[in-house]
């Protein structure tokens, strides 16, 4: 029995030795977040991040303008507080470079979209895609909107040029126009059709001559009032700066002769020589406007006759030379450019919500009636929300003011409802998001677009 029973024994003992010496098994491989950069074939980089938990969504970032000669990396996110937020929640992000800058919508869009084939090729299929931008950024994320819809399923337009080329090309003019008529009349200061980028800079630095001289004046700012008024440019536009009063006129006006000044010495002159390169001419016009009815439309209109009033300076006899002053007309061509490449229809097919801050001075908050105007003339009102943050500047927004924006995109495209989109359900949702930043949604309904463009 000891011998019979001893050779078990033995066995057992020997396969214990050998379970303690064989290798542990493999634990089950952990995902690990991805992070690729690469070249499209146009010559754009692209820019990726995935999380180790991938939530389904990828987040296509359009980025804003971006002047030639300054650098031009990809990105994917506005800013490095969102984009650790966004990762921390699941999101991917992808985002390409452009293969030009300057007024890129052209080259912008079929980058976008390679860099999302470029995604799905190496991270995997979306279950769903949501596209997003800031400034010109968001007039790249509305035209992939309407005229990609197959490729997304929601888009959020930040600070975006969502009126259009035409239009924001005519609205700049609008407003040098009638600085250097009113401030430099007889000078000669060419508004359109540069020769070269040096002439373009030459002109607005003369423009910029005479708006510093005017400053000094009181009928020069009231001038100037009139120029920013042409262009919705609000009496608060930085953040930096306190909020006037509404019935502080002279601080309103201050503050509008810096940005406009700012306009001057980059949008209205460099930026536009460039924008009409690519579009072959001149592709805005002021014929047959009528400067005073547009000035009456606009929300600084009571500021402006204050102004003229205090300078002891006839409005009506300006505005009369204003409709005397001989036109700028445009290129049929280079409209076209900017009609067939940068100049939205309204016509979505999934739903977009845009989000602007109401003190913006360089794509101010009016353009959302633009867009809301050709949304419901094409007959696509329910696809489209508009909200507003109360701050001064150019896409100041908050991570937190983000999150929820994008949140409110995926409500939406999740359940088919927009749900409650009030200011007050959209601070809670930004908040509950990134409690650490402002959330800053209010009431807001900006006046009319000077010159809408259809």
């Amino acid at each position: 029995m000891t011998r019979a029973t001893g050779r078990p024994v033995t066995a057992l003992a020997a396969l214990l030795l050998l379970l303690a010496a064989a290798p542990a098994p493999a634990s089950a491989a952990q995902p690990a977040p991805r992070h690729l950069e690469g070249t499209l074939p146009s010559g754009a980089t692209y820019v990726i991040d995935a999380p180790a938990r991938w939530n389904g969504t990828v987040l296509l970032f359009s980025h804003g303008y971006r002047p030639e000669g300054t650098p031009n990396p990809a990105v994917n996110a506005p800013d490095e507080p969102t984009k650790r937020l966004l990762l921390k929640e699941g999101y991917a992000l992808v985002g390409s470079s452009y293969a030009k800058n300057g007024w890129a919508v052209e080259q912008a869009v079929p980058d976008q979209l390679a860099a999302l084939d470029t995604f799905t090729g190496k991270v995997g299929a979306a279950r769903r895609t949501l596209a997003w931008g800031q400034s010109l950024g968001g007039l790249v994320t509305t035209t992939i909107a309407e005229r990609h819809p197959r490729r997304i399923d929601g888009s959020l337009s930040l600070c975006g040029l969502v009126h259009g080329g035409v239009a924001n090309w005519n609205s700049t003019l609008d407003a040098t126009f009638a600085l250097r008529t009113l401030l430099a009349p007889g000078s000669g200061i060419r508004l359109t059709g540069f020769k070269d980028t040096a002439d373009a800079t030459a002109s607005g630095n003369r423009l910029g001559a005479a708006m510093e001289a005017a400053q000094r004046t009181a009928p020069g700012r009231a001038r100037i009032a009139l120029a920013a008024a042409l262009h919705a440019i609000p009496g608060w536009n930085d953040p930096a700066t306190p909020r006037p009063a509404p019935d502080d006129h002279a601080s309103r006006q201050a503050n509008q002769y810096t940005a406009l000044r700012g306009l001057v010495a980059r949008p209205g002159f460099v930026w536009r020589a460039e924008a009409e390169r690519r579009a072959g001419g001149t592709m805005s016009w002021n014929t047959g406007v009528d400067y005073t009815a547009m000035l009456a439309r606009s929300a600084a209109y009571r500021q402006v006759k204050s102004l003229y009033k205090s300078a002891g300076l006839s409005l009506g006899a300006d505005l009369r030379v204003l409709a005397g002053e001989p036109r700028v007309g445009a290129d049929p061509g280079a409209v076209r450019y900017m009609v067939d490449h940068a100049a939205p229809s309204g016509l979505l097919r999934k739903p977009q919500f845009d989000v602007h801050t109401t003190g913006d001075a360089l794509v101010p908050a009016e353009v959302e009636s633009a867009y809301r105007r050709a949304v419901n003339r094409a007959g696509r009102a329910p696809l489209l929300r508009q909200a507003y943050t109360d701050n001064a500047g150019h896409c100041t927004f908050s991570p937190a003011e983000q999150l929820g924006a994008l949140h409110t995109v995926e409500h939406r495209v999740a359940t088919g409802s927009w749900g409650d989109t009030s200011p007050a359900a959209l601070n809670s949702r930004a908040r509950d998001a990134d409690p650490a930043t402002p959330a800053r949604y209010t009431p807001y309904r900006p006046g009319p677009y000077p010159r809408p463009f259809s």
